[in-house]
């Protein structure tokens, strides 16, 4: 997927650090580019957090318990290396970080009896029937936020969650995944994969089942016990594509000339707006990223089912679909459609066949506390703040809640885990290709202050570029999965010139203007003048400078040596490992790890993790939400008579493409603009 930040043209002018997310999907099926919701705010923080306790038991390789400044700690020369089962490998600097690994540990006679004796008093939602299976449908949108019951979606560290629980619950004997297409990246994949292997050294059975399977579901499904597929499953193992469009022919027809000033040779956003076709620099890039992702996927495949890299890689240029071919050379286990699965299950669990097999779904699962089952309760804590979305500095009006990040309430939560003495360290979880760059440095100055009181560690998931890579470097420690996409410092900025646009359609606008730029980003039915052109590049070369310098200063690097790695490159994090722009390899487990071992806590002694940001959306939130939806299109209707040519906000859809404009509290869609968009729909 692709993201295009454009700058309104009518108010004043604010630089956006954004990355290029790309989602690489199975032939013959083109990368579509679909949006991160915009101006969406984390809800408020709560003062009452959920306490969350991961399982941690890492191997600490070095515990020299010196909590040193921010500057020595980020400084890393390690390259990143891939375990078969896609845990990290450390080599060189890396092996200073504890790994984060799963330990299963059975629990002795006195812990048992507690548990059981919690599980007999537990509040009816929590009550789970002994012997029972626990099931979870892996597909379509995965959040990195927690969620409520209100959300339709899946919540990756409730999945994971969940796979920790039942792994430790007595109440459960297995679980049963129905895998089938997914929307997320390859990160929170890596992190459902490195779940699924976890539970399986509790001893009790995991089996998957996909009716429909690209490289994504097998990647997770091949890491089950076993793995089955209906006669007539959709398997579509043919390799992946990236792909970019572009629009700068579409735009010049209809009369838009895009002013746009990206600083970074593979700073691709406004690529889709000005060029008809791809440049050698982002051909080069998303070569690199499409190359390393497959690469990964074979590897880990082939280690995965024993077979050679070259035989995984001849079988993909097959084509292979029959399914009967998959089951022959070892893809799957067999060929059962659910109800012979679920039958099955019931025969190796000894339930008689008049009876339904003991099942518990995934969102009742969910509320089953941790606590309960001897998973909460340490004396130690450690904070998790969540940051996911686009950057903003504030909320608009009409935005969307539980949605992106707004710099004012993201402060506010790490201002709070800074006067608190409840925790010992923080991680800060991040999934965001990037937004504004005011709020984005106003970001990384809190987490900086942060760092100076405790530990801050950073996690990356799917994406952490632009300004999501900004806000990371604030800590003091970066984890990233060997697939996130990162990176990106560089900035993008700019305007529409809508004059023959205008000219066209009958238009006409007049401004009257004091002072030599008043007119700089207002006036959108003109170009620049070469004085105006000249400001407007000084203005986003001086952005990428201090972005560029602020990350060379964070990671301890030289500027010319972060010269070589940043100018708008999206690198993977196993890529990013290797060039210093990340620390450690691994999941949100090991960022914990790394969190226990710099603030001092032994790596046996468990910890609670605790969520700062509470789960969404509530049912509050959501009425709001159709408030503001109404609100907002009236308020389109009353613009498109009054003010018809201000510039607050664009969004356009085409051949999966979305180019997006945004500004301060302006969330609303411009009706103008918004004709352009139909335009192109209809073309």
């Amino acid at each position: 997927m692709s993201k295009l930040l454009f700058l309104p043209t009518s108010r004043l002018t604010s630089l956006h650090l954004r990355s290029f997310t790309f989602s690489l999907s199975r032939l013959p099926s083109a990368v579509h580019l679909s949006p991160i919701p915009l101006y969406s705010p984390l809800p408020k923080p709560s003062p009452v957090y959920s306490r969350r306790c991961f399982s941690v038991s890492a191997i600490d390789t070095k515990n020299d318990g010196v909590f040193s400044s921010a500057k020595e700690e980020m400084k890393n020369d390690a390259t990143a290396e891939v375990n078969g089962d896609g845990s990290a490998r450390g080599s060189s600097g890396e092996d200073q970080y504890p790994t984060g690994e799963f330990v299963f540990e059975e629990y002795g006679a006195w812990k048992s009896f507690v548990v059981k004796l919690r599980l007999l008093f537990a509040l009816p939602w929590q009550r789970v029937r002994k012997g029972s299976v626990l099931t979870m449908k892996l597909r379509g949108q995965v959040s990195d936020q927690l969620q409520t019951r209100f959300s339709s979606g899946l919540s990756l560290p409730q999945i994971c969650e969940n796979f920790i629980k039942a792994a430790y619950d007595p109440r459960i004997s297995g679980v049963y995944l129905h895998i089938e297409p997914l929307s997320c990246g390859w990160g929170k994949v890596e992190e459902i994969r490195r779940h699924i292997l976890d539970f399986r050294k509790s001893g009790k059975f995991i089996v998957g089942y996909a009716p429909a399977c690209g490289e994504k579901e097998y990647y997770i499904g091949c890491a089950c016990e076993e793995l089955y597929a209906p006669p007539s499953a959709y398997f579509a193992l043919y390799g992946l594509t990236v792909q970019a469009s572009f629009l700068g022919g579409v735009l010049e027809k209809i009369g838009i000339e895009p002013l746009v000033q990206r600083i970074g040779k593979y700073k691709s956003a406004g690529d889709q707006l000005m060029r008809k076709n791809i440049s050698e620099e982002n051909r080069e890039m998303l070569t690199a990223l499409v190359d390393n992702i497959y690469g990964n996927w074979l590897d880990i495949v082939s280690l995965t089912k024993g077979k050679k890299r070259d035989d995984i890689e001849n079988f993909i240029n097959e084509g292979v679909y029959q399914v009967e071919r998959l089951k022959e050379d070892g893809w799957i286990t067999d060929i059962k459609y659910d109800d012979e699965v679920m039958s099955m299950l019931k025969e190796r669990l000894g339930t008689p066949k008049d009876k339904k097999l003991p099942t518990v779904d995934y969102r009742k699962y969910s509320r089953v506390r941790r606590w309960t089952l001897g998973l909460a309760g340490y004396k130690d804590q450690i904070a998790v703040i969540r940051a996911s979305g686009s950057i903003s500095r504030v909320r608009g009006p009409f935005s969307v809640s539980s949605s992106g990040i707004i710099a004012e309430q993201f402060i506010e939560k790490i201002r709070s885990a800074r006067e608190s003495k409840r925790y010992k360290a923080v991680v800060i979880r991040i999934d965001s290709p990037g937004g504004d760059a005011l709020a984005s440095d106003l970001m990384w100055r809190e987490i900086r202050l942060l760092a100076e009181s405790k530990p801050v560690v950073a996690s990356m998931a799917d994406v952490a570029a632009s300004g999501g890579y900004y806000m990371s470097m604030g800590a003091q420690a970066i984890v990233a999965e060997n697939l996130t996409l990162t990176g990106s410092i560089g900035v993008v900025t700019g305007k529409f010139n809508l004059g023959n646009l205008y000219e066209k359609i009958g238009f006409n606008k007049e401004i009257i203007s004091r002072g030599r730029f008043a007119e700089l980003t207002a006036a959108d039915q003109r170009s620049f003048r070469p004085d105006e052109a000249e400001l407007f590049e000084k203005s986003a070369q001086n952005a990428y400078k201090q972005f560029r310098d602020k990350a060379a200063f964070s990671r301890s690097m030289s500027v010319d040596k972060m010269e070589e790695v940043a100018q708008g490159r999206v690198w993977t994090g196993n890529d990013a490992a290797s060039r210093g722009l990340v620390d450690a390899i691994g999941g949100i487990s090991r960022a914990v790890a790394i969190a226990k071992q710099k603030a001092n806590i032994p790596q046996e002694r468990q910890v609670d993790v605790v969520e700062m940001s509470k789960p969404s959306p509530t049912l509050p939130e959501i009425l709001s939400g159709v408030g503001s939806s109404l609100a907002g299109a009236d308020r389109s209707l009353k613009e498109l008579l009054n003010e018809l040519a201000s510039s607050d906000g664009i969004q356009a859809r085409m051949d999966g493409i979305m180019f997006e404009k945004l500004e301060g509290a302006a969330a609303h869609g411009n009706p103008l603009l918004m004709l352009i968009k139909d335009c192109l729909s209809s073309l």
